[in-house]
């Protein structure tokens, strides 16, 4: 066990490095995720801790000292709901973080964006805009003209800026994609397998067909960024991502080894088991929504589409997962909302459209999962230093305050001459995030 030790405002757990192998014959792990030693110790050390050595006191925690990064102010609280194996003495009531940022969101396009651009320049930085558009951003001219349109709806003095992405497909150049990334139009590329979720129809119908444009980002240091779902009909749609791990991604990292791959949206323990046991070059991104719910969620009192996504809630054991590995400290787990927007009128339909809109509210949701576990203290790693480190970005400037503050969850936003429904409109938010300071 690693002690609790005070540094300026705050207390960090301390002790030795998580270990990450530097082998990785994964395609031979069980799918059982306790067999993985690396997940194993991230449950022992954050889901089983004794609260005496893993949570922050009265006497540890209180008022910025120089030099900080961040703050943590404590006051009495009883855990809520839904707390592990443990009962939290004390609760944070107050974070202060460096500005963070959204490593993966869909603002979509046109009129959508005078609502999607102010939700996610609210309290973040910089974003990954996804390129799923109709006709997708397949090139640097391209990417030029959607960040122009997204930049008309950015919120005056917020510098918000958006990081734009290549929509990967069978036909795309090798050198017309390095070229965007050196001419700073793209910071990545963005595979989708066909068919896999909204807008994906022309996306990768083969990762071999690609091989040629990964080996060009690979000398280049250009980010791929992975749905990781197959999509054949004969693998359970709860099995997609596993079946993706193991027969695409695996084989993808050994043929290309130093290719900086991020796996995003990860929904289960077995995807992120791997990612914590893999390369440096190899990271994951988490939505608010598998931290916080389980597959049950879809179908509490009957059918919810406004919780279904793509991919799709997992088990109760997967989400466990995940936020214990969101709360380690990892260094190559970050955030990424998914926050994907659809009017109401199509999400609850007969047919309904995958994708939760978190944006109005993403770092407070995240706030409460750490919360949730005692691990708030653990927030501004995960929001505000893990990314821009992976992506070689310097951290943001300006800050960002959380306060413990119940409010109501809008239940409808205006969007596209209608509305849409933010996710878990029928519970309070618990949290409530406002900017401190300007970006420089």
């Amino acid at each position: 066990m690693t002690p609790a030790r005070t540094s300026g405002a705050h207390t960090r757990l301390v002790g030795t490095a998580m270990p990450v192998p530097s082998t990785h014959a994964r395609s031979q792990r069980s799918r059982n995720p306790a067999s993985n030693p690396v997940f194993a110790a991230v449950i022992t050390r954050l889901i089983t801790v004794p609260i005496a050595r893993a949570i922050p006191t009265a006497k540890t925690t209180g008022a910025k000292a120089k030099g900080s990064r961040f703050i943590v102010a404590s006051a009495p609280s009883l855990a809520r709901r839904g707390a592990p194996r443990y009962v939290r003495p004390m609760a944070a009531d107050t974070l202060t973080l460096p500005l963070p940022d959204d490593w993966h969101v869909h603002l979509r396009d046109g009129a959508a964006l005078a609502t999607t651009v102010p939700a996610t320049a609210r309290t973040f930085g910089r974003a990954i805009v996804m390129p799923n558009l109709r006709p997708p951003v397949r090139t640097g001219p391209e990417a030029d003209a959607y960040r122009a349109r997204i930049a008309a709806h950015i919120p005056p003095g917020s510098g918000f800026s958006p990081l734009m992405t290549l929509y990967l497909t069978d036909t795309s150049d090798p050198a017309a994609v390095v070229a965007a990334f050196a001419a700073g139009q793209a910071v990545a590329v963005k595979l989708y397998p066909a068919g896999a979720t909204t807008h994906s129809d022309a996306g990768l119908t083969a990762i071999r067909k690609a091989d040629a444009v990964l080996h060009a980002m690979e000398e280049a240091g250009m980010p791929l960024l992975l749905h990781g779902e197959v999509t054949d009909a004969a693998v359970d749609i709860f099995d997609r991502e596993a079946v993706f791990v193991d027969t695409v991604l695996a084989p993808l990292l050994q043929r290309h080894p130093r290719l900086k791959v991020v796996l995003e949206h990860v929904t289960t323990a077995h995807a992120i088991a791997f990612v914590l046991d893999g390369p440096p070059t190899l990271a994951a991104t988490l939505t608010a929504h598998h931290l916080l719910v389980n597959r049950n969620a879809m179908f509490q009192g009957g059918l919810r589409p406004h919780h279904y996504c793509l991919p799709v809630l997992k088990r109760e054991r997967d989400r466990a997962a995940l936020l214990a590995a969101a709360t380690s400290g990892h260094p190559r787990v970050f955030l990424g909302s998914d926050s994907a927007p659809h009017e109401t009128t199509t999400k609850e339909s007969a047919c309904g459209c995958a994708g939760c809109f978190t944006a109005h509210a993403a770092l407070e949701l995240y706030a409460e999962a750490f919360d949730s576990v005692g691990a708030l203290h653990r927030l501004p790693a995960f929001a505000s230093e893990n990314g821009p480190r992976f992506y070689g970005l310097p951290v943001n400037p300006g800050t960002v305050t959380l306060r413990r503050e119940e409010w109501p969850s809008p239940g409808a936003v205006p969007y596209l001459g209608g509305t849409l429904t933010p996710w878990r409109t029928d519970e309070p938010l618990r949290w409530r995030a406002t900017r401190d300071t300007p970006p420089a």
